[in-house]
């Protein structure tokens, strides 16, 4: 097991353990900061992009130790304590760089932005990253490569850097005085997550706030104008796979629909919300209201839990594919990533309320049962003893029954494509 694994094996249950001790703290508080659903659907994200990053790791750490390799001006020792100090702060300029660009380039946009579409803003926020930023994301970091830091700096200060930001993103640590002037605090980052129009794209740094001080992006938070959060064209859908693409998308009908091939390429490359003229004329979109009800499908209890029993069960999933992807071949792997993915859009159908999700449902229940019914195995485990068998047969039949019960008693109150009340 190599470093980073060993990192991302410790801090896991660490993740969890805290999100449980908001929810205790929040509870003692007498405050709301957590909604079922729109946890399941950030958690969920998060673990899509654990999958994808299995997939992408090989590539993007592959281009950054081709360019130590071929474009290095310094050789730097790993052994150097100063190297990796000065590994953490470069990365930590970077992030800032790649943060900023994320909010103000359509392109880069489009992939940060499902870290912003929670309405929510507690540690499953945190969790909520993209399956997309791969993509370009690594462009930022190439000048610690031709700088010369080695390929082992690099992994361990990038998690370094995504570890600390997990902590602050909570509404229940307040101001933290001198700490808040030199570091990225709750504080610091509830102004970067708001839509108030004082807040907006400020406050990038990772770990330290020290950059959005030097380069004019800093705002402090204001107690007379609370954060609200969320972005400034809701996604109100809990689809992970509708989340990792609806820029992508509405920046795609924008360049189809544009006259000039100009502006078709412009799109891509202007601010978030910049639209040729002529597409905002022909197709005009409602104003931001930022006193917009929150998007929250009613449920009812047996659903909600339901939904979190479920979520709860892919999760464990998620974790034996991390654990197998080394030794998964690479049909396998794709197979069980695919299955997973495909289980969270039907479980976000589910949670959304619709007569759909219910369907979907069913039919991932159908398929989770066949496997082990008609292969004796599971994903990664060809053979498997009858009583194993059995288990994974009998959970999900189980909960189809559950499922049939539940949509049952609510047939009376929901039509196709309607949400189901609580």
């Amino acid at each position: 097991m190599n470093t980073q694994e060993i990192i991302i094996t410790w801090a896991t249950p660490v993740f969890f353990a805290l999100i449980a001790l908001e929810l205790l703290v929040a509870k003692l508080r007498g405050r709301t900061v957590y909604h079922s659903t729109d946890a399941i659907n950030s958690l969920g994200l998060g673990v899509i992009s654990q999958i994808v990053a299995v997939f992408s790791k090989l590539l993007t750490l592959g281009i950054y130790a081709w360019c130590v390799t071929h474009f290095a001006i310094f050789s730097l020792p790993a052994n150097s304590v100063w190297v990796w100090i000065t590994g953490l702060l470069f990365y930590d300029l970077c992030y800032y760089w790649l943060h900023r660009a994320g909010h103000e380039v359509n392109l880069l946009w489009a992939a940060h932005v499902v870290h912003h579409q929670s309405e929510d803003y507690n540690l499953s926020t945190a969790l909520r990253q993209t399956g997309s930023g791969v993509l370009l994301g690594w462009l930022f970091y190439l000048p610690m490569a031709v700088i010369g830091y080695p390929l082992e700096v690099f992994v361990v200060v990038a998690l370094i850097d995504l570890l600390y930001q997990f902590w602050v993103h909570t509404e229940l640590v307040g101001r933290l005085g001198w700490f808040d002037r030199v570091f990225c605090s709750p504080s610091n980052h509830r102004a970067h997550h708001a839509v108030n129009d004082k807040y907006l794209d400020r406050n990038y740094g990772g770990i330290l706030i020290v950059w959005d001080r030097l380069f004019g992006t800093f705002v402090e938070e204001d107690d007379t104008d609370p954060p609200i959060y969320g972005t400034r064209s809701p996604l109100r859908s809990w689809n992970p796979l509708w989340a990792n693409a609806e820029v992508y998308w509405a920046t795609f009908k924008d360049a189809w629909h544009a006259r000039r091939w100009r502006d078709k390429l412009l799109v891509w490359f202007k601010p978030p919300g910049w639209r040729p003229a002529d597409v905002a004329a022909r197709f005009p979109k409602a104003e931001f209201d930022i006193q917009r009800d929150r998007y929250q499908p009613p449920l009812s209890r047996g659903l909600i839990l339901y939904s979190l029993v479920q979520f709860a069960l892919l999760l464990g999933m998620a974790v034996q594919f991390l654990d197998l992807a080394k030794h998964l071949p690479a049909w396998s792997l794709t197979g069980y990533a695919v299955f997973l993915v495909l289980s969270l859009t039907a479980l976000g159908a589910l949670t959304e309320g619709r007569r759909i999700g219910v369907g979907l449902e069913l039919a991932r229940l159908m398929a989770t049962a066949a496997i082990p019914l008609l292969t004796g195995g599971w994903f990664g485990v060809p053979q498997l003893p009858a009583s194993a068998v059995g288990a994974l047969v009998a959970i999900p039949a189980l909960s189809a029954l559950v499922m049939g019960w539940l949509a049952v008693s609510t047939a009376g109150h929901a039509g196709t494509g309607k949400p189901i009340p609580g």
